[in-house]
């Protein structure tokens, strides 16, 4: 018999550091009164494995400096939530949003004139900042990171000294940190969720044909009631060749549409859906449910004013009042519009110890497996929540703001 996706992983691990055991996700348990079956099922040889997959050296040194303890093992998990109604309750309550961006100083003299050099990688999308560490930014230069994250959509910075825990104090500066009752943590960080591409290939397999990580075009956090604005993935390991992400621009999406066709979507919903199965405590026999939320197709970005597509393959699923066959035929188009134009796009090579930040309100990204998981690949990932989604018919395309032309 082969050997496992895991025990393959183990035997291949560098020996010089040592294995911390992976910790365990702890369940709700389902009330008494529905109907239930357990079955105490003997740990398989997959499950021992599982709980010995070794930290990639680079992310363990990291993790050692911050001072995280890994005495219970490593990554954590949020306890995983049987009932729809206590999902909901963990998002965040009515509040106001005020996007730094919008009070920056719209040259970002504090920031730019920091750095050693500012690169373009894109003409739509995309920048990278040369000579600043994040941990050290002024309360200025953030409000101006956030401006020049919400005009060019991601921001690139290289040989960050960062850890976990700075890392998600830089996050709530941009909004309330999502705390994920999902996606394994940081321990003692819950707000940095661990990004492993290895652990997720102890759950489930991938291949060549069958890709691993997150290799479908899609948006984070986008179901809840505040979705996702910035996210900001530190990686400390990554592969030699191969493992880049790409992001395509949603200003430039929908500039794409003839003026015709953005009135047909202007002003229309579509539901987005949770990744996550729940049960109904006010439907319990009537199977899973996922978190749904109705969002604009086309949303305004609070800091530029500019429209934006707002749709992605992986988690909208239709649009309101709209036929099957119609939303079918409108979404597809959307998101190939999305995904198949070159010229509004960004593809970014990683190297060890780099961050990137994007605006999940005008992006849509998708990671290259092509690595094929045969070297580690380990960060960390920070959500700060923004505002709820919302549409101005008077609000202009980021073309026509910058005198750009159709």
């Amino acid at each position: 018999m082969s050997p496992s996706a895991t025990e393959t992983l183990i035997r291949e691990a560098p020996t010089k550091y040592p294995i911390i055991p992976l910790r365990q996700q702890k369940t709700d348990p389902i009330s008494t009164e529905q109907p239930t079956t357990h079955l105490e099922i003997p740990e398989s040889k997959e499950q021992n494995l599982e709980r010995h997959l070794p930290i990639p050296g680079p992310a363990l040194e990291r993790l050692q400096r911050a001072g995280i303890d890994l005495s219970n093992g490593y990554p954590d998990y949020p306890r995983k939530l049987t009932w729809l109604e206590d999902a909901l309750e963990l998002e965040p309550k009515d509040r106001e949003y005020v996007d730094p961006g919008s009070r920056a100083d719209p040259d970002k003299k504090a920031l730019l004139g920091a750095a050693k050099e500012v690169r373009h990688l894109a003409k739509h999308i995309g920048t990278e900042i040369v000579g600043l560490q994040l941990k050290d930014l002024t309360p200025q230069q953030k409000d101006e990171l956030g401006l020049l994250i919400a005009e060019r959509s991601v921001v690139f910075f290289r040989d960050q000294d960062l850890s976990p825990q700075q890392q998600q104090e830089l996050g709530k500066w941009y909004g309330d940190i999502d705390i994920s009752h999902v996606n394994p943590y940081v321990p003692g960080v819950p707000g940095a969720q661990v990004i492993w591409p290895d652990l997720m290939r102890t759950s489930k397999p991938a291949d060549f044909r069958h890709p691993g990580g997150n290799s479908r075009w899609h948006t984070d956090e986008g179901h809840g009631k505040y979705p996702a604005g910035i996210t900001h993935v530190h990686h400390d390991t990554v592969p030699d060749i191969g493992g880049d992400t790409l992001w395509a621009s949603g200003y430039s999406a929908y500039e794409k549409l003839s003026p015709s066709f953005r009135k047909v979507i202007d002003g229309q919903y579509a539901v987005i859906k949770g990744s996550v199965q729940f049960l109904s405590k006010s439907n319990p026999t009537g199977g899973p449910v996922s978190i749904e939320r109705t969002h604009p197709l086309v949303r305004v970005h609070p800091a530029t004013g500019w429209k934006s597509l707002y749709v992605n393959r992986s988690w909208t699923s239709h649009i309101v009042g709209f036929d099957k066959a119609e939303s079918d035929l409108i979404l597809g188009y959307l998101f190939d519009v999305y995904e198949k134009n070159p010229d509004i796009q960004v593809r970014f090579q990683w190297t060890p110890r780099t961050s990137a930040l994007w605006d999940n309100r005008t992006t849509i990204h998708v990671v290259s497996w092509d690595y094929e998981g045969e070297e580690p690949r380990h960060g960390t990932r920070v959500i700060s929540l923004a505002e709820k989604p919302y549409f101005d018919a008077k609000a202009p395309t980021r073309r026509e703001a910058l005198g750009l032309g159709e």
